[in-house]
């Protein structure tokens, strides 16, 4: 049996971290099954930190660093940006309504990952066309 992948967009990881009544049923579920595998981008961990340095999300701990423990404690494993992520991101066809150059690192490392990619962005499902699989949270 293969393990399912799974990348986390940053709003969903802080959905864990702090409110899980803004996951749907569907992305819940994935969270309470053991054999998926659940990664989060240092990309994303950066967007995190720096939302909490300017007190758009809750901090998590005493220091902003404390994100990074937050995530392993979740189940996160950290997936650092790689030649082979750089690579799908020079080749991604974007939409020109979405200029999120984070947004856009972390569907290419989904895609040359081949993860599922898990967000509330509705601007993702133009990348699906490019091999990205995603799962929608509907709620947040």
């Amino acid at each position: 049996m293969k393990t399912e992948r799974c990348l986390l967009d940053a709003h969903i990881a802080v959905y864990v971290l702090f409110d899980q009544s803004e996951l749907d049923r569907a992305v819940s579920k994935l969270f309470s099954d053991y054999t998926v595998e659940r990664y989060i981008s240092t990309v994303s961990v950066q967007e995190i930190i720096h939302l909490q340095k300017i007190g758009k999300v809750e901090s998590y701990g005493e220091k902003p660093e404390d994100i990074i423990l937050a995530c392993e404690t979740a189940g996160f494993k950290l997936l650092p940006v790689n030649r082979e992520h750089l690579r799908a991101y020079a080749n991604l066809t974007t939409n020109p309504d979405h200029k999120d150059p984070n947004d856009h690192i972390i569907i290419a490392q989904a895609i040359a990952e081949r993860m599922t990619l898990i967000s509330s962005d509705r601007q993702f499902d133009f990348y699906t066309r490019q091999k990205l699989r995603l799962l929608f949270n509907r709620r947040g």
